[in-house]
């Protein structure tokens, strides 16, 4: 391997460039985009580096030297800095692939050949399909579950307390395309004896923002997410890895800020995925699993955020056969946009990664993030595999209803 396609050739080509040792240069750039920015190096690295938040600075240093073609520049005002900055906006636009998926065009779009002709036929296949409702943030309260209590669309008022309060990230691509994880997690949380808050203006957390180079959009998406959740108590709860290891990071990316580094700082000490807050204290009423289950570690959670035990404890706990697989750690390729900015590499992980996980010939393959989710899905397809790959959410949710 070249050194600067390692951890540490870049780590040294970012201090170079800091220095002053080392000029820009399409190389340089290639070389650090191509990065996964799974955080794998961090967790394993004797000097504590956090290879993370050192891309997110150097991505955002080196965007205005980027030559980018007219259509890409298009695309990313419209994706950065209109679609994902407004979640009434990106809503609007996941209705229309709804509308896309559900009146016939998608059909039409993939056995004529239009998608293979402007290239995007692998990209368009990663798309769920998209849910019906979304979950839309309005200050709305879930009170904890019994028997008799209602489920988790029928949200009593915000007047409602309880002494067990946890706050609700829902995200972007979470409350709309894949919103039914969404509910699943806000009723395990109900059944666990939580309150669960879902804090009105909250919005997209940047992560995509900010390991694209836009790192002023990505902080503003994180004041105004943490505007939204200082008036609601308890933990805020995350069920996407990448999300999690984003909202965790706030405190890191404005501690220079003076007037948001101490409200940050209290943000990012809230932050908790849904296994974390479960492992705790977990739902009642469990119904065996009775399924073979290999779990898939998402990068943002095992390396960012060294949260491993713990999903690993919940599906024992609900009565799955829990087998492990080689190379656990490894990367399925998603990686945010990975897939669609470095294909190659991406499926070459990807074939990695199944070539494993199917080798104990598992029932469910279960995970904890939306792209590893959608970039599983999509290659167990393409292999003509029946292998479900479920939302650790949606598993817990199927366990403990009565």
């Amino acid at each position: 391997m070249q050194e600067a396609e390692g951890p540490r050739g870049r780590v040294g080509m970012a201090r170079a460039l800091a220095e002053g040792h080392l000029e820009v240069s399409p190389s340089l750039i290639q070389h650090e985009l191509n990065c996964l920015v799974c955080d794998a190096c961090s967790a394993v690295c004797p000097a504590g580096v956090h290879m993370d938040p050192l891309q997110v600075v150097l991505r955002s240093a080196l965007d205005k030297d980027q030559r980018r073609a007219w259509s890409e520049r298009v695309l990313r005002a419209v994706v950065f800095g209109w679609l994902f900055m407004n979640m009434g906006r990106f809503r609007q636009v996941a209705r229309l692939l709804w509308l896309y998926q559900r009146l016939g065009v998608r059909w039409l779009a993939r056995h004529s050949g239009l998608l293979k002709l402007v290239r995007l036929d692998a990209s368009e296949r990663l798309l769920p399909d998209i849910a019906r409702k979304f979950v839309i943030a309005r200050g709305e309260v879930y009170p904890p579950l019994n028997v008799s209590q209602p489920a988790a669309d029928e949200a009593h008022s915000p007047a409602q307390k309880s002494s067990q309060s946890a706050a609700f990230f829902a995200g972007c691509v979470m409350s709309t395309a894949l919103a039914e994880v969404d509910r699943a997690t806000i009723r395990v949380l109900q059944r666990a004896g939580f309150s669960v808050t879902n804090p009105a203006r909250q919005g997209c957390c940047g992560a995509l923002h900010a390991h694209g180079g836009d790192l002023l959009r990505a902080m503003q998406l994180a004041r105004a997410n943490i505007a939204a959740f200082e008036g609601a108590a308890g933990p805020i709860v995350v069920n996407s890895a990448g999300c999690g290891a984003m909202l965790k990071d706030y405190a890191h990316h404005l501690h220079r800020d003076a007037r948001w580094a101490e409200r940050a700082q209290a943000f990012a000490a809230r932050v908790r995925d849904l296994s974390e807050v479960l492992a705790s204290q977990p739902p009642i009423g469990v119904q065996a699993l009775n399924a073979r289950v290999v779990y898939q570690d998402a990068c943002h959670l095992l390396h960012a955020q060294r949260i491993s035990r713990q999903p690993r404890g919940l599906l024992r706990r609900v009565g799955a056969d829990l087998v492990e697989i080689d190379e656990a750690g490894l990367c399925c390729g998603s990686a945010g946009v990975y897939n669609v900015t470095n294909p190659v590499q991406s499926r070459q992980l990807l074939d990695r990664k199944l070539g494993n996980a199917l080798t104990p010939a598992p029932d469910v393959i279960v995970t904890a993030n939306p792209g590893c989710l959608l970039q599983l899905r999509s290659g167990l397809a393409e292999r003509g595999s029946h292998v479900q790959v479920r939302h650790l959410a949606e598993v817990l949710d199927e366990a403990t209803t009565s």
